[in-house]
Order: structure tokens, then sequence, then C-alpha cells
């Protein structure tokens, strides 16, 4: 077990990395890779994958022939289809082993070091996990049409469309209003062309906008900001009810949203220990340390 080195992986749709530590931890590398999104086909997957590892082994100045005795665990964005990630693990690579898991399970991994706990991510989607008792629990996090509360695409969304309330003169036209519906030239046609053209990330771009103008006292900037802390506390009591004694919040909106949590929620609030790659080299070396037991 003394030369393996592990790998972990974290995926989405538009790139991937990998960090690599030996047996005693030390860090040797990190990389980068293409698309690793298990819905973009498994050779896509499987080929940004082994870049990274590539590239995070070049960094460390390893040669590639030394990923064959790498251990790999992958945390990887839709990865909630058997068949498909069957077909991923099915694909070639120069590892030793791997294993498969998603995204947000290596984050719970990593911020509570595989010990029972729950995260909240509110990023531009949102979803919450928790592992109790080895038991898993997911809460949210189907999509930015049915799910995603308390995200930042949740939070522009609701601005937005109390915004163009204000501007039928069916709620007040605070500054935060003003602010939104002056990008528009406060006309609804354009609003509307907007609207059905924009994407999650779209929305989520005036969440800081939404911020600012909470801090301020804007009426409809803390509207929105409790609608999106509503949307949060609902994720992280249920992670809570099932039995998670810590709740770690994940994503760029973690920090902006945790003061207008319910003070029965910020209670549970931890920080996390480790991000999601090492959650990922931690599970790594579990899964190998099982095999050669086995």
């Amino acid at each position: 077990m003394d030369g393996t080195l592990y790998v972990g992986v974290d995926g989405g749709g538009t790139h991937c990395r990998a960090r690599i530590r030996d047996a005693s931890g030390r860090l040797i590398g990190e990389g980068q890779g293409g698309p690793a999104n298990v819905r973009l086909g498994s050779a896509t997957a499987m080929a940004s994958i082994v870049q990274a590892a590539k590239a995070a082994a070049a960094l460390g100045g390893l040669p590639e022939a030394a990923l064959g005795r790498a251990a790999v665990f992958m945390g990887l964005a839709g990865a909630i289809d058997d068949a498909r990630c069957q077909a991923l693990l099915a694909e070639p690579h120069p590892f030793s082993q791997v294993q498969l898991d998603t995204d947000a399970y290596i984050a719970w991994a990593g911020a509570h070091g595989g010990r029972d706990g729950g995260i909240v991510i509110l990023g531009t989607g949102s979803a919450g996990l928790a592992v109790v008792k080895g038991k898993r629990f997911n809460v949210g996090g189907w999509g930015n049409v049915l799910s995603d509360d308390g995200s930042g695409k949740d939070i522009g969304e609701h601005a937005v469309r109390r915004a163009l309330w204000a501007l039928d003169g069916m709620a007040a036209m605070t500054p935060l209003a003003a602010a939104i519906l002056d990008r528009f030239d406060r006309d609804q046609n354009k609003m509307v062309t907007w609207g059905d053209q924009a994407r999650p990330t779209d929305f989520a771009q005036l969440a800081p906008l939404v911020l600012e103008h909470a801090a301020r006292g804007d009426a409809l900037g803390k509207e929105v900001m409790e609608h999106a802390a509503a949307g949060a506390a609902r994720l992280a009591q249920r992670l809570l009810d099932v039995g998670a004694p810590r709740i770690a919040l994940l994503g760029g909106l973690a920090a902006p949203l945790a003061p207008w949590l319910p003070q029965a929620i910020r209670t549970k609030l931890v920080q996390p220990e480790a991000d999601a790659l090492d959650g990922a080299i931690l599970l790594a070396r579990q899964a190998a340390e099982r095999r050669v037991r086995a």
C-alpha cells in the first residue's frame, strides 16, 4: 500500500479537477480536464478524468505510468443513473482501481471527514445530502425547473418576478426593483424575451445585486433573501430531522445566506473540514483498504 497513489476527481458539465496524494497524505499535484458529467457520455467523461489525472501527475513530477498504481474515486455530476455509471466504469483507463459516486457525496465526505453529518450546497443550484449511521439521505437537487430552492437561480428568478410586479403596479418600486427593471429599459416584453432564453446562471448573476440591496435594507431585497433562506432552511431541516448532527453549507452562496437562516439552523452549522477533492481521496483510500482486507 505504501506505493499507492490516491486520486480524487470532482467533475461537472464544464470541467473536472483531479488531486493526487501519496500514502502519507502528501500532495503530489492537481490538474484539470474537460467536462465529466456522466450524462455527456462515458467516453467523454473518462477521457476528461484521465486528462486531469495526467495533468496532476505531471505537475508533481510523476510519469504517466505512475497512474497504474492509483486508486481513484470520482465524484461526478449526473452519477445517479446506474447504466451510465456502469458504462463509465467499463471505459479503458490507466488506474489500478476506480470508484464512482455523485459530486455531492464527495463533498459530504470532505466536509465531515466521512462521519455522520449533512451538507447543503448553495450555488447556482442547490441540493442537500446527509449520511447517518451508514444511510444516505438526499433532498433537493432535482434540477432548476422543479427544485433548486435557496439557490442563486432561485434568488435571481424571484427578484425579477417581483420587479415585474412593481412595474405592473402590483408591488412597491424599491431601489432593487428599479435597478433590475433598468436593465430591461423597463420594458415588459424585453423581460419576457430574456426570461424565455435565460439559463440558471443568468438568473444567478443577479444574486450579488440582491444581496447588496438587501444589506442596505431594501424591502424587495430582504423579501427575496428571506424567501431563499426559507428554501435553504427546508433542505437543512430535513437533514437534521433524519438525524444529521451537524450541517455544513457549501457553495458560493453559503456564507451570504447563512445569516438569513433561522437561529435553530444556524446553531447546527459547522465549517467544512476539507473540500470535495480531499473527500474523494478519503473515499479512494477507504475503498483501497477494503480491497486489501478482502
